[in-house]
């Protein structure tokens, strides 16, 4: 396999960090591992009132939202700005009432297998008509539902996408989210078969778009499939900026950790390249990549001309500024070690994101109050 090794987070205009480590040790990755969407257009054209971003942030934790949450993986803002926070190892969804606290449990979504590894009730994205949608680990596949939502009850799961190959207990994917084109987009893993990252047949490896109710749009780039960009190992985090852009955030194997802006029809390298270093074979490289002990990436969010990259092994919070260009800028760390693994990032209005930390697995080292939901101001 061909991969670019580095020792920093790189772009074109420099890096910072220092020298990882064998990555074996972590079960975010490789076959060792444990428990644990973008417009339709080609991605080129420029908003007149796009942001762009300082080349240095600023990161001020304000407030806990909530506490002792278990195992947190989805996270979705509700129009009346309560949340909603999905339990991937107990198959939950609770509601969140941000200003005191407080949490309902709304039950366990049938159907999800949490017996081990990485899978579970993943991802989560709130539709129009008070439809939740859920990516989950069933007993045979991966596979998406969406509930019809009530505020106090969800009802029983309707089968948007089933026959998601899975692993029994890695590289799921399962990252979830509406992209501004109202289509809904979502990150599949390769389930421990990295050949099936390439094959433009199976929906392994894949971020796939579809309608609401799980059909293949119109304007895909290939007619009848719901591949929208294939060749990757592991995505979690899906972003759109503003723009309408959408970028990925990626599990590298050893070596580095990704992050993609995504092309319709683009093909992403892996597993024939980890990294960059694919281009002049016909793959899309990487804006930005990490090396594995400062990353395992998951949640994306976007706002205030950045990016917010939440990471598990890295125990860090990545800002990736982007200029008037649409270019991405020198990353900054924040928050490295000070809360643990991160999970999920938010972005629930201008300057402002919602961080789950993810303590409560089987690698975290959880304390009185984990895992947390914390309220941060950026810049």
């Amino acid at each position: 396999m061909a991969a670019a090794l580095t020792a920093c987070a790189v772009l074109a205009v420099g890096c910072s960090g220092q020298d990882a480590d064998d990555s074996a040790s972590d079960a975010d990755r490789s076959t060792e591992e444990t428990p644990d969407g973008g417009s339709p257009d080609d991605g080129t054209e420029e908003s007149s009132d796009a942001e762009s971003a300082p080349a240095e942030g600023s990161v001020e934790v304000v407030g806990t939202v909530a506490e002792d949450l278990p195992s947190p993986w989805g996270l979705v803002e509700l129009p009346d700005g309560e949340l909603l926070v999905g339990s991937r190892d107990e198959g939950t969804v609770l509601r969140v009432d941000p200003a005191s606290g407080g949490t309902t449990d709304l039950g366990s979504v049938d159907g999800v297998d949490t017996a081990d590894g990485e899978g579970g009730l993943l991802g989560l994205a709130l539709g129009e008509d008070d439809w939740l949608y859920a990516y989950l680990t069933a007993a045979s596949d991966n596979r998406i539902v969406r509930m019809e939502y009530s505020g106090d009850t969800l009802g029983s799961p309707e089968v948007v996408l089933d026959g998601i190959p899975k692993d029994a207990r890695i590289h799921h994917g399962g990252g979830l989210a509406f992209g501004p084109d109202g289509m809904l987009y979502a990150a599949t893993g390769d389930a421990a078969e990295p050949d099936l990252a390439q094959d433009p047949e199976s929906p392994a490896g894949k971020i796939l778009r579809m309608t609401p109710e799980g059909d293949v749009p119109d304007d895909n780039p290939e007619p009848g499939s719901l591949v929208y960009s294939l060749g990757h190992r592991n995505v979690q985090g899906l972003a759109w900026d503003d723009r309408d852009r959408l970028w990925a955030s990626e599990f590298g194997a050893r070596d580095l950790d990704e992050l993609n802006l995504i092309e319709p029809g683009g093909n992403y390298g892996w597993p024939e390249f980890e990294g960059s270093g694919g281009e002049d074979s016909g793959f899309v490289d990487p804006v930005a990549e990490w090396p594995t002990d400062q990353a395992s990436p998951s949640g994306l969010a976007y706002t205030d001309g950045a990016l917010w990259m939440a990471t598990l092994r890295g125990e860090r919070l990545w800002r990736v500024p982007l200029n008037e260009s649409g270019d991405a800028g020198e990353p900054e760390a924040f928050l490295e070690g000070e809360y643990g693994r991160l999970r999920a990032v938010l972005a629930v209005g201008p300057g402002e994101l919602l961080l789950a930390t993810n303590e409560t697995d089987t690698r975290g080292t959880p304390e009185d109050g984990d895992d947390r939901l914390l309220r941060l101001t950026v810049s």
